[in-house]
């Protein structure tokens, strides 16, 4: 039961380098919060044998961006991740115990067969790419983020959906030791999302394993993610633990907390604002100006058939 809004912070309210650095010499004083990964299902699966700051073989894929990506520094210590906390600088400290091994992804709903993988099985599905995505938040920030990973259409095909499959619905680890902040009622916890099954099914939405050529850090999402670039990052679920095919519109985390601020499409919009704010420009982290938001976050060319017909400013 969601207990409290939460709150958002907006652009103008990006915390200064000089701040940013004193801060983080506090947070190392910070309490960690650590407790044993319960392994859920009863199939038997392999121990991922994958873990934080490995090295992965990738090859580079046309679908990226020209941009200059974010540095590593910055993806890695500024983090929406409210499983750990809802200041964005808590995330990198408070996950430094979080344990990602074992770790299981169950697959259910309308496919062909149910399965349960490890992280290892499923980064030897297809060949992993380094993809440069944008990445734009609905508070108003954004980074360009070299994402490891591969469309999530390979493992969707290898599950060979059924007829009545019209949504994939995600779901994210639900354990308060490992995750303080889901001892709040900021959400309705456990996180959940879901993706039309033409959305889930779009190269770009990518099975996220890495940025930087390196496995995900645990406050990037570690182990597993969902990419999706041409919609605000909430969307781009974290350590994720469930896969359903479903025949309806899956319950969102945020839509579910704030129906009038998060709709379950969530698509890049400048021409939509949120309540309390303008969605208009953006402020790229470790720049100072802003720039005008980009429909579909730039990526309208690749998505923008996906929603003809659909009036926008309804289906936000």
């Amino acid at each position: 039961m969601l207990i409290k809004k939460p709150s958002d912070i907006p652009s103008s309210e990006i915390t200064p380098k000089s701040v940013y650095m004193d801060r983080r010499r506090f947070m190392t004083g910070a309490t960690l919060f650590g407790a044993a990964l319960a392994t859920a299902g009863c199939e038997m699966v392999s121990p991922s044998k994958v873990s934080a700051n490995t090295k992965l073989t990738t090859t580079k894929s046309p679908l990226s961006t020209s941009e200059t990506p974010t540095p590593e520094k910055d993806i890695t210590n500024y983090n929406n991740f409210y499983e750990f906390s809802t200041d964005k600088y808590g995330p990198a400290e408070l996950s430094r115990n979080f344990r990602t091994s074992p770790w299981t992804v169950k697959v259910s709903g309308a496919i062909k067969e149910k399965k349960t993988y490890d992280v290892d099985s499923l980064m030897k599905l297809a060949s992993l790419e380094d993809r440069i995505y944008r990445l734009r938040c609905v508070e108003g920030w954004s980074m360009v983020i070299p994402w490891v990973g591969y469309s999530l259409s390979n493992l969707i095909n290898q599950l060979q959906p059924t007829s009545k499959a019209k949504y994939v619905m995600f779901t994210t680890l639900m354990d308060m030791g490992q995750f303080p902040g889901q001892r709040s009622g900021v959400l309705d916890w456990p996180y959940t999302e879901g993706l039309r099954m033409d959305e889930a099914m779009h190269p770009l939405t990518l099975l996220t394993f890495g940025l930087y050529g390196e496995t995900l850090p645990n406050q990037d999402g570690a182990p597993v993610r969902i990419v999706i670039p041409w919609k605000y990052g909430f969307k781009s679920i974290k350590s994720i633990v469930k896969i359903d095919f479903v025949d309806y519109e899956p319950p969102t985390a945020w839509n579910k907390a704030a129906p009038n601020e998060y709709g379950f499409y969530s698509n890049v919009n400048p021409n939509v604002d949120h309540p309390r704010w303008s969605q208009a420009t953006e402020r790229r982290i470790g720049e100072f100006r802003k720039r005008p938001t980009l429909m579909f976050n730039g990526y309208g060319d690749q998505v923008a058939s996906l929603y003809n017909g659909m009036d926008l400013k309804k289906h936000y």
